[in-house]
């Protein structure tokens, strides 16, 4: 079992940045290719970016390509998205997800933090 808490989501203006934190319990992080996820208002959950297990390996949606950078820590069994940049299309909830399905269907999310972008 595998728990997920996000934090440092809030309200920016456009061009601003904020930083995404999710904590993992569990002693198997590691073995999990952790993501994030977004869903704003009226819209289907859309992936995000993602960073595998084993060797770092990172991925991103072609819309946040160059502005976000997903990394994570297992020592401190944490994942991060650093958010540059930052548009009003980008508001959304943010998810945290870990997956060991090949993101067929993720094994764990997060509760979810929000993001608001102002113009």
């Amino acid at each position: 079992q595998v728990q997920l808490v996000e934090s440092g989501g809030g309200l920016v203006q456009a061009g601003g940045s904020l930083r995404l934190s999710c904590a993992a319990s569990g002693r198997t992080f590691s073995r999990y290719a952790m993501g994030w996820f977004r869903q704003a208002p009226g819209k289907e959950r859309e992936f995000v970016a993602a960073v595998s297990g084993s060797d770092g390996s990172t991925y991103y949606a072609d819309s946040v390509k160059g502005r976000f950078t997903v990394s994570r820590d297992n020592a401190k069994n944490s994942v991060y998205q650093q958010m540059n940049s930052l548009k009003p299309e980008d508001t959304a909830v943010y998810y945290c997800a870990a997956d060991n399905t090949g993101w067929v269907r993720p094994n764990y999310w997060g509760q979810g933090t929000q993001v608001t972008v102002s113009s």
